[in-house]
Parts: structure tokens; C-alpha cells; sequence
């Protein structure tokens, strides 16, 4: 096998998985706290050609809040590649990774929780 012929089966296969494994109370709740963080305290969002990047205001709660919420995802949605990282000014940044579908997934995903998240 090759290198590509690897690469392809691994994204035919993260893109039959894609799926939450959360049940809708808990899906509710991790959707809610999301939007929360969002309103209040993001900067920016970024689709990137593998997935997703999210800027927050650094303090330490939304740090604490950040890292909970990264935890549950790595979890639930192991389809993606969660992380907390800082940006060269320091500010935090959710980066969510995938391939395939999944790329398109966070992107939708994370639409509708912008678009949420920016109604007063």
C-alpha cells in the first residue's frame, strides 16, 4: 500500500464515523456552553483548510472553560482533533482538526454556533 492509498482509507473511513456520541441532554448542554463562551468572550473565527480555529479573550476562566469543553469533544467527537493552543499575542485558540467530510462538518458545525452566539 501506498502512502495516498493509506491517506484515502483513513478519510473513507473518519468520514463513516462521523457522528457525536453525546446524548441530546448532554449534546444540549455542551451546545449551550459553547454558544456561552462564544458570545462572550470569542474574538474570531476561522475556518482553515483542515478544520476550524476559534480566538478567545485569555483569562483564566474562559482558559478553564476552554479546556472542559475540549475534554468532552475529544470524547465525544473523536473523528476531530481538539486542542487549546495560544497564538503568537498570546490570545487562546480552540483548533479543531479533521479530514474529509469531517472538515465540513466543523464548518457547519460551528456556523450555526456563530450565528447563535451573535444574537443579543
Amino acid at each position: 500500500m501506498t502512502a495516498q492509498s493509506i491517506d484515502r482509507t483513513a478519510e473513507r473511513e473518519l468520514s463513516e464515523l462521523i457522528a457525536c456520541t453525546l446524548n441530546n441532554t448532554n449534546l444540549m448542554t455542551q451546545r449551550e456552553r459553547w454558544i456561552n463562551l462564544g458570545r462572550n468572550f470569542s474574538i474570531a473565527w476561522h475556518e482553515a483548510a483542515d478544520g476550524l480555529r476559534v480566538t478567545f479573550k485569555d483569562h483564566p476562566a474562559v482558559a478553564a472553560e476552554l479546556n472542559a469543553l475540549v475534554a468532552v469533544e475529544n470524547e465525544c467527537c473523536s473523528w476531530a482533533s481538539w486542542s487549546v493552543e495560544r497564538d503568537r499575542e498570546g490570545a487562546l485558540v480552540m483548533a479543531a482538526r479533521s479530514q474529509g467530510e469531517g472538515i465540513a462538518t466543523l464548518h457547519r458545525l460551528f456556523t450555526s454556533a456563530t450565528m447563535e452566539a451573535r444574537r443579543p
